[in-house]
């Protein structure tokens, strides 16, 4: 758990593969040690890391180069994309609300309201199924 900018408990859920890159940069070292230190195994400031960033950058060829504001929008963009609910999206994010999310990454998940609204309402049993195929939807009826 970490106090947000501001001042609020925050947690950050990590996947699988961070949780593992997590543990295996916290073996051996005591729980008060920091995780991600510099070569010389002090903190890093504010914005010393920007220089190594932009060095990775060179080295992957990545032009333009990311820097660490482009991680998080990445990172909100894949979950949108994948049809993560905003909401879990903002809390991921630090945001107190949807309406940041909405306004950076709601056009990412165009689909979601589609398949959430069709996969929660179910069907009315009015429609027989058929196997005919509506050519302006590229499925079949159902």
């Amino acid at each position: 758990m970490r106090i947000s900018k501001g001042g609020k408990p925050r947690h950050v859920v990590l996947t699988q593969e961070g949780r593992d890159f997590s543990a295996g940069i916290a073996a051996g070292k005591p729980g008060s040690a920091r995780l991600l230190t510099r070569s010389n195994g002090r903190a890093w400031g504010k914005s010393e890391q920007q220089r190594p960033l932009l060095a990775a950058c060179t080295a992957a060829r990545i032009d333009p180069s990311v820097n660490f504001h482009g991680l998080r929008h990445t990172y909100a963009s894949r979950l949108a994309m994948k049809g993560v609910p905003l909401a879990v999206i903002a809390a991921q994010l630090g945001h107190s609300d949807t309406r940041m999310v909405e306004k950076h990454y709601g056009h990412l998940a165009p689909s979601y309201v589609a398949e959430t609204v069709r996969a929660a309402f179910g069907s009315l049993g009015i429609v027989e199924p058929s196997n005919v195929l509506v050519p302006s939807l590229g499925r079949y009826v159902d």
